[in-house]
């Protein structure tokens, strides 16, 4: 048992000491590793593996920040100058709503931040470890020193280990001392002068196994490891930086000149036309006020947020925040097979072996079921039947999983699916794993590399003088080493690939995935399985066909993304006549055909010969991890964007070169997730056509919420730009225009972000990614709603002003008449009339559709009875109380606002 915590001393170069004492000043135990009671006391002495860096910045710095934007730069100056002029009610009002502006802006961008870190903490690292002699898998964050970790291929390394039995390891330490090349590990002791990078005894936090497998003891955790002390200086924030955000910054800016040209245009020619320089200067700025969209950037920021939320609910966690809008753009989807478009409980289903083809019955993991020759159950002690014994127990025994029993009797595999079937097999036969591996203990083993497509592993024989090798893997990886087979009489005879290779194509055109077993006797004496073991003189036992059946949610996923113009391809590692059975039953034709390429075929293309190849083609079979980043590469060459899935650690480099990189959250490595935009927490191709449609919600819901603001901006930046240079009275003034776009545009915007999607969000093309942010449709929209309210504004104005002669009763009814307008424009790109109308004709609606905007608009018509009716309000914005014939006078323009709203849906569909 291992001592107590008391004496593990403080961190030293572990590296440079003898093995024994590196454990032993740990207090660990190779064999049985930490017990949990020991690991309780660590935790409490060492806390959470867990890196921690410079505290946040504190909420007052983070609330100052947000003033720091280029369009408030003008108010907050502004607000200064009518301070300095003595208008104290104006420069307080002015500076009041930059303040309430920086307050909505701090409380959307912490519950976004907070939205987004949340989400990032729910994806954990595991590290399987050895604890009271049981193998586990544990999240990263519990480990403490001198425990005991299990390394293997695709892994990350989760905290600083002294290696002590290694089996072929690499270790791509990049991240922590520059290297490029994968990191060849080994356990000899080391002087201790030994540079970090050449320190072959030790595997350090942060860094991911490439190859091999290994296992090590934990010599420091958290901040005390290598990366740790590299990175206690960085600090780690949440990024709410975007493309589209950017695109919004580069706006900004492009609008604050025009802004500040036209003012100072506005001020000099009132001078030149003999009117006071106050008078003008009221005038520049209230048209600097009325041009800025205040509510817009708020809006951005909570849009986003709201959309990587709904993409969490619906199994899909955003790790980099451009994956929400670059989702929306997607055109092809490329995925892989097992586990995302099929059901990932593989069945075996048939047999070859001894030159005779067997059935299997039974579905899934339940070992009830029996194997069949001609429709009869085997009696597996049949001398005849020792192909088929060996090709099972080659599959029983070559294998890292295990199968269990929940408590409501349902089975399931605890690993690789493939190695369940398999397993489950084996069973049905009336073998017991946990038996036979008591039986045939194992000595060695080479694990499952994507490079060889084969797994084996070295064995003791009851009651024989030799000990045996069995290999498990692809049929051309097993077939290629074998130089003889076992015949239906259990004799050796040479082997006949061709004939092999038919009975392949025979399973395989029934869907099935197939793998090919084989054997080796070798010497008592051997102790150890290298790949230059089984590269030749193998005896092949047999194949066993398995399937996966597709997932009925995915057949549907995949007519929607054919419906919005989404192409999506299957990219796998099976047998192409397999891959294209499958791809046939969930949909996947093009032009009515299923085409499809082997990646040996890929490998002899040159890119003018792969472009249009992949094109057309849908499935790609047989395809290695490295041939991926190809098909990305040429694909994008032809301007489409690519979403790629990948589980595995040479699936990296393609996740990273796609547009939107998923990673499996459930089967997928730590290198794949390290690389990927997103992940899946279900593994489901479902889930991806589902967050293409929240992405392009999002992106929508940002389109409305542009629409929506900048007619209001233009349509006052007309009123007041026009009145000045023909020295008339301004209709609204410079405090009415704050009031207009802070609290009455961010209530009526707001509400936008929160919009469910639209009925036709998946029935249309997939955006141009080059589009600019004010496309020409969009910009048709804007203009005809401008003018419309300049119209309203300057019309209502002049109106009233000559019949009821009250300049404040005029501008009040102004501004009264273009909310009232602006209800109705609301409505009109809104879900919430779509969503009363599915109501009324009994549809299914849920009552948060349109539960924000009814509340949005509500808050608007309190808001605006307020802001007229209330005395304060009046002395504040000089506004005027109106009776109740001048309200339904303000509400009459909005009727032209109907068939407006008609006519720009057709220019610019605003769903």
């Amino acid at each position: 048992m291992p001592k107590t915590t008391t004496s593990i001393s403080a961190p030293q170069n572990y590296h440079s000491q003898g093995l024994t004492e590196v454990i032993q000043v740990l207090n660990g135990d190779p064999e049985r590793g930490l017990s949990f009671t020991e690991v309780q006391k660590r935790q409490s002495k060492f806390g959470k593996n867990e890196l921690t860096g410079k505290p946040p910045k504190p909420a007052w710095l983070r609330f100052i920040l947000q003033f720091n934007q280029a369009l408030l730069y003008i108010l907050l100056v502004a607000g200064l100058i009518k301070a300095f002029l003595a208008q104290w009610t104006n420069a307080g009002v002015i500076w009041g709503v930059t303040v309430i502006n920086a307050i909505i802006g701090f409380v959307q961008e912490s519950k976004a931040e907070g939205a987004i870190a949340a989400l990032a903490q729910a994806v954990t690292t595991e590290a399987t470890v050895i604890r009271d002699g049981e193998k586990s898998r544990i999240p990263s964050q519990d480990l403490v020193p001198g425990d005991i970790v299990l390394l293997t291929s695709g892994d990350k390394v989760p905290a600083d280990l002294r290696l002590f039995n290694v089996r072929n390891l690499q270790v791509d330490e990049s991240a922590l001392t520059g290297e490029s090349v994968p990191v060849e590990k080994s356990t000899a002791d080391l002087s201790p002068d030994t540079p970090l990078a050449e320190r072959v005894n030790m595997a350090y936090a942060g860094s991911f196994v490439t190859f091999g497998q290994a296992k090590g003891i934990v010599v420091t955790t958290a901040n005390a490891t290598e990366m740790g002390r590299i990175s206690q200086s960085l600090e780690k924030t949440t990024n709410l930086s975007t493309p589209l955000t950017r695109k919004f910054d580069k706006f900004s800016h492009q609008l604050l000149y025009i802004i500040l040209g036209l003012a100072a245009m506005t001020f000099a020619v009132g001078l030149g036309q003999g009117q006071t320089w106050t008078a003008m200067f009221e005038a520049s700025v209230a048209l600097a006020v009325s041009a800025i969209p205040e509510g817009l950037p708020a809006v951005v920021t909570v849009t986003m947020a709201i959309g990587v939320n709904r993409m969490a609910r619906r199994h899909a966690i955003i790790r980099k925040l451009p994956a929400v809008e670059t989702l929306g753009g997607a055109t092809v989807i490329c995925s892989d097979k097992t586990g995302t478009l099929t059901e990932n409980q593989m069945t075996v289903q048939g047999i070859y072996a001894g030159e005779q083809h067997f059935q299997v019955s039974g579905t899934g993991y339940n070992p009830n079921g029996d194997i069949l020759c001609e429709q009869k159950p085997v009696d597996l002690q049949t001398v005849n039947l020792l192909a088929l014994r060996e090709c099972l127990m080659a599959g029983l025994l070559c294998s890292d999983s295990y199968l269990q029993q929940n408590n409501h009797g349902n089975w399931s595999v605890v690993g690789d699916p493939t190695e369940g079937a398999l397993i489950t097999v084996a069973n049905k036969a009336g073998w017991s794993q946990s038996e036979m591996t008591r039986l045939n203990p194992r000595v060695d083993g080479i694990p499952f590399e994507s490079e060889f497509q084969y797994m084996a592993t070295l064995h003791e024989q009851p009651g024989e003088e030799s000990r045996v090798i069995y290999v498990k893997g692809s049929v051309e990886a097993i077939v290629s080493r074998c130089q003889s087979t076992l015949n239906g009489q259990g004799e050796e005879s040479p082997i006949q690939p061709e004939l092999i290779y038919q009975q392949v194509e025979a399973l395989a055109q029934q869907g099935m995935r197939v793998l090919a077993f084989g054997k080796k006797n070798v010497s008592p004496e051997q102790s150890s399985l290298d790949h230059e073991h089984i590269a030749t003189g193998l005896i092949f036992l047999g194949l066993q066909g398995m399937i996966d059946p597709p997932r009925p949610e995915v057949i549907a996923a995949v007519r929607a993304c054919k419906k919005a113009g989404i192409q999506v391809k299957m990219i796998t590692g099976d047998h192409v006549t397999t891959a294209r059975a499958i791809a046939q039953q969930i949909g996947l034709e093009k032009d009515g055909q299923v085409q499809a390429f082997e990646g040996k075929q890929i490998a002899q293309m040159d890119n003018s010969e792969l472009v249009p190849a992949i094109e057309q083609a849908v499935v790609f079979a047989r395809v290695a991890p490295e041939q991926k980043l190809r098909l990305v590469e040429a694909l994008q060459s032809q301007g489409e964007v690519v979403a790629m899935t990948g589980d595995g650690v040479n699936d990296a480099p393609a996740l990273r070169q796609a547009d939107i990189g998923i990673a499996m959250g459930c089967a997928g490595t730590d290198v794949a997730r390290e690389a990927a935009d997103m992940l899946l927490t279900d593994d489901n191709f479902a889930s991806i056509e589902a967050a293409v449609e929240e992405g392009r919600t999002v992106y929508q819901n940002l389109q409305k919420a542009i629409a929506f603001i900048l007619p209001v901006n233009g349509g006052e930046s007309m009123t007041i730009l026009i009145s000045a240079l023909l020295a008339r009275d301004l209709p609204i003034l410079s405090l009415q225009v704050l009031w207009l776009n802070m609290v009455n545009s961010v209530a009526m915007t707001v509400p936008l972000a929160f919009e469910p999607k639209s009925d036709r969000v998946m029935k249309r093309p997939p955006r141009n990614p080059q589009e600019q942010l004010l496309s020409g449709t969009l910009f048709q929209r804007i203009a005809a709603v401008s003018i419309f309210n300049w119209i309203l504004i300057f019309g209502m104005f002049e109106w009233v002003r000559q019949t009821m002669g009250d300049i404040d009763i005029a501008r009040t009814m102004a501004i009264q008449s273009l909310v009232a307008g602006r209800v109705v424009y609301l409505l009109s790109i809104s879900q919430l009339v779509n969503v009363a109308a599915r109501k009324i004709k009994g549809q299914a609606v849920s009552i948060n559709d349109g539960r924000a905007m009814g509340l949005g608009i509500l808050t608007t018509v309190v808001l605006q009875i307020i802001f007229s009716q209330w005395g304060i309000m009046n002395t504040l914005f000089k506004t005027a109380p109106l009776n109740l014939q001048q309200w339904l006078i303000c509400l009459l323009p909005a009727i032209p606002m109907i068939p407006l709203a008609w006519f720009v849906n057709r220019i610019d569909p605003a769903d």
